[in-house]
């Protein structure tokens, strides 16, 4: 019987995954408007600010588009730097 021992997601498997989700959601205006997002932030995020993303990302594609596009402000315990930066980023080709 062989020990499997749990793996551990480096940090840069991480904000690949991450990026890969954010460029992935479903619609494409959160792909667009979160992929782009992560192209510039996740390469010099901290661990720190990664949990914040992805705690952001676990949200659903009608929530996040309500409060990026300010339909409806985030719910108090959503409030993250991570959050700010996303409410303040625009897509731009």
């Amino acid at each position: 019987m062989q020990n499997s021992a749990p793996q551990v997601e480096t940090v840069e498997n991480r904000r690949k995954r991450l990026k890969f989700r954010a460029w992935h959601r479903g619609t494409r205006e959160l792909d667009l408007l979160l992929g782009s997002f992560a192209d510039i932030h996740l390469p010099v995020f901290t661990e720190d600010q990664l949990d914040q993303f992805e705690r952001i990302i676990e949200n659903s594609d009608p929530d996040l588009y309500n409060w990026v596009s300010g339909l409806e402000p985030a719910p108090p315990g959503e409030e993250s730097q991570v959050l700010s930066l996303l409410l303040q980023h625009r897509f731009a080709t």
